[in-house]
């Protein structure tokens, strides 16, 4: 990876989230580093010149995963990452705000600047059989994801951020 790649980092349980960073990825060409949740370090986030964040809103947060993540890597990162760009896709069932507000108030520590408004995909599982089901994001929706991920890796390419 170079300061030029674009770091996705995602979680999923029902598929809506993979689907979603997988689109953005795939958009966003070779310069793409895409990864779960669970296998991202710190090294992948100094090695890369921006990010994305892509994952479910459980409860009204974050998901586990994701701020699990977040919590192995932001002392090693502190200092270290400041004015690199981001943006974030949530999948929610409701609303996804509490779930931006929190990643928001994490990188917050990291100095990360935010290069497009956040991407909120509502799902509107409600029930506990829907909440459970796969996920499969529409066409729309993948092709919005498309478009970030290929802004977001562009943007590096080209040094605007």
């Amino acid at each position: 990876m170079t300061e030029q790649t674009l770091l996705i980092v995602w979680h999923s349980r029902t598929g809506a989230s993979r689907a979603m960073a997988a689109a953005a990825a795939k958009a966003g060409g070779a310069a793409v580093h895409l990864l779960a949740a669970d296998t991202a370090t710190p090294a992948d986030f100094l090695a890369a010149g921006g990010y994305l964040f892509v994952g479910p809103e459980n409860l009204g947060s974050l998901s586990g995963a994701m701020k699990e993540m977040l919590d192995r890597c932001y002392y090693p990162l502190l200092g270290r990452i400041e004015g690199r760009p981001y943006a974030s896709i949530i999948a929610a069932g409701s609303a996804g705000q509490g779930a931006q507000a929190q990643l928001d108030r994490i990188v917050t520590g990291w100095r990360l600047r935010r290069v497009a408004p956040p991407l909120i995909v509502n799902t509107a599982a409600q029930t506990p059989e829907e909440i459970a089901a796969p996920k499969h994001p529409a066409a729309q929706v993948l092709v919005q994801c498309a478009a970030l991920g290929e802004a977001l890796a562009e943007g590096l390419r080209a040094g605007i951020f």
